[in-house]
């Protein structure tokens, strides 16, 4: 399988879908606000709720469950880990003992609710970037960074380079794709050894991918000044997005939605 679809955030897939119509900056915010009350929800059942909302999400826009599950793989040893740990130090009730660790009941539910946070964290940033173009993240970014110009803070700057970053990771995991292939062909093995010798066979990977990353840097910068782009200066844009009545039912449907849980999670 390819690298490129072993890290899914920052892949987007244009599709006519109610998701991927919605304003960007509704999407960004919404995201925003569901990643902030990810953390404010205390209790498994209305965090599970917040679950649903999502998958609900993940469906209109239409993401193939595999392209979720593929998000989660870099984060599966800090699951496990999180799961382990979790599992054996939370004291309560106790359910199955065996070699001196004791798993108890609160433990399952705390492994659960950590869980289930992680999940929710890496889904909501896949579905993000699956129905936002890199071009419409910036413009969301830059439209909530705008008031803090009036300091001198550069936000175009900032909201460009967070964009450009997240687009590259699908390119850069592709290019060491095709590095450790065409290494592999000329008789390379990174499949044998421990893990101290699996590590040090990547290191002949890194040297052609920081060149390549430094030469597609070098072309993209040259691609933006033949295009005149200047830092600080207002940029103009072919489609401008508006807000329209789906994204006012998008955002009374999730604020509902939302406020719903937060009063269900303090009861």
């Amino acid at each position: 399988m390819s690298l490129a679809n072993f890290v899914t955030i920052g892949q987007f897939v244009p599709l006519d879908t109610p998701i991927h119509r919605l304003d960007p900056r509704v999407k960004l915010m919404l995201s925003l606000v569901l990643l902030v009350f990810i953390f404010i929800v205390g209790k498994l059942l209305p965090l599970l709720a917040l679950f649903v909302l999502a998958m609900v999400c993940a469906a209109l826009a239409r993401v193939p469950f595999m392209h979720l599950v593929r998000g989660m793989r870099p984060i599966l040893i800090l699951i496990v880990l999180t799961v382990v740990i979790q599992l054996f130090s939370t004291s309560g009730e106790p359910l199955v003992s065996f070699w001196g660790l004791t798993i108890t009941k609160e433990g399952i539910f705390v492994s659960l609710f950590v869980v289930l946070r992680l999940i929710l964290l890496v889904s909501i940033s896949v579905i993000l970037t699956y129905a936002t173009s890199p071009l419409d993240l910036t413009f969301a970014l830059e439209s909530f960074m705008l008031p803090l110009k009036r300091i001198g803070f550069p936000a175009s700057e900032i909201a460009l380079m967070m964009s450009i970053a997240l687009r590259f990771i699908p390119t850069l995991l592709e290019e060491t794709d095709k590095i450790i292939k065409a290494q592999t062909s000329r008789g390379a093995d990174f499949s044998s050894g421990g893990i101290v010798a699996r590590a040090k066979s990547f290191i002949p990977v890194l040297i052609p991918l920081f060149v390549s990353a430094f030469r597609r840097a070098d072309e993209l910068a040259d691609a933006m000044e033949s295009r005149c782009f200047i830092t600080g200066e207002k940029r103009s844009r072919l489609h401008i997005p508006k807000l329209g009545l789906n994204d006012f039912v998008a955002v009374t449907s999730c604020v509902v939605v939302m406020a719903g849980v937060y009063v269900w999670s303090i009861l």
